[in-house]
């Protein structure tokens, strides 16, 4: 094996394979469309989501809303501070 074959194994192919990653994760960032930013037009309709894919029951709704959920448990998220 030459200096050149050598170079070239160890050398230039792993900078080749580098340097391709490196296009392949730069691209997205490059391509991207632009972020809804806080003030601008949201022309998309509401989604809401639930953990429960069949929705809350008319029971269960009416308790939250009362605040009788019968749970003992404490915490999560909420809109007070």
């Amino acid at each position: 094996m030459t200096i050149v074959e050598t170079v070239l194994v160890f050398a230039l192919i792993p900078l080749a394979i580098y340097g391709v990653i490196t296009l392949l994760t730069v691209r997205p960032k490059a391509t991207r469309i632009p972020r809804y930013r806080p003030g601008q037009e949201w022309g998309y309709a509401p989604v809401w989501w639930s953990a429960n894919p069949a929705g809350l029951s008319a029971e269960h709704h009416s308790a939250a809303e009362s605040g009788t959920s019968g749970s003992t448990a404490k915490g999560g998220a909420r809109g007070n501070w």
